[in-house]
């Protein structure tokens, strides 16, 4: 096999270093609807924010923390001081074919066509541009976010529910090749690991043969909901 180890993608993440309105220093809240997304973190210190219907945490992160949540924890990478984070997502290609939906308040997460001018950043000559550009989207999730995240501790459970299905209804026309990318990735990946243990419990090992190296990229840092964001390109790269 020469996919990337489990069909997952993988990223490194600078989370924001500057402070949105409530004054927490940090990135985009967001949900995922089908992905499991893991942290491991290499570097500073911070917090992981989440809002589940079970309430609400903020875990601590320190070098070698590992921390993963599944799909529905709305979750928010709070920095307290040179957080950098290696990011691995489950089923790679989802997150990028639009699973994450960010914490916009619940009327601009209700329409779609705002939704999508809000979480599109234009593209930007300069670099300080773009930086606004992530701040003002950043700053729009973290209003949502508290509002969900406040009625959570109260014990309203109601803006949260609202949100999930509000979330699903925005992705659901471009869901239905979600199954295709499932399919061509981790279950392809696990099809072809069951045929490789089947030959070996037989004495077969031919695939050893076929044995390869791969090399990734230099990856491109771009700005992200978290951060600046330098996905790895885990594609075929003969080294």
């Amino acid at each position: 096999m020469s996919t990337f180890p489990g069909g997952t993608s993988l990223s490194f993440l600078d989370v924001y270093d500057d402070a949105a309105p409530d004054g927490v220093v940090g990135g985009s809240p967001h949900v995922h609807l089908v992905s499991t997304e893991c942290y491991v973190v290499v570097g500073g210190e911070g917090e992981l924010h989440t809002v589940t219907l079970d309430g609400c945490r903020e875990i601590p992160l320190v070098a070698g923390s590992v921390v993963w949540f599944t799909p529905g924890t709305i979750h928010r990478a709070v920095n307290h001081g040179g957080l950098r984070v290696v990011v691995l997502m489950g089923n790679a290609g989802l997150p990028e074919a639009g699973d994450a939906v960010m914490t916009f308040p619940p009327e601009v997460v209700a329409d779609r066509d705002r939704y999508r001018d809000a979480a599109t950043l234009p593209v930007r000559a300069t670099e300080a541009d773009r930086a606004a550009d992530a701040r003002r989207r950043r700053d729009l999730a973290v209003e949502g976010f508290v509002r969900i995240r406040d009625a959570v501790r109260a014990g309203d459970r109601a803006p949260l529910r609202e949100f999930h299905a509000s979330a699903a209804a925005l992705v659901r026309d471009r869901a239905g090749a979600w199954a295709g990318i499932v399919r061509d990735g981790p279950l392809r990946q696990a099809e072809a690991t069951l045929a490789i243990t089947r030959d070996v419990s037989l004495g077969v090992a031919a695939h050893l043969e076929r044995a390869a190296v791969f090399r990734t990229p230099e990856p491109e840092r771009v700005f992200g909901m978290c951060g600046r964001l330098s996905p790895v390109d885990v594609g075929l790269h003969l080294d």
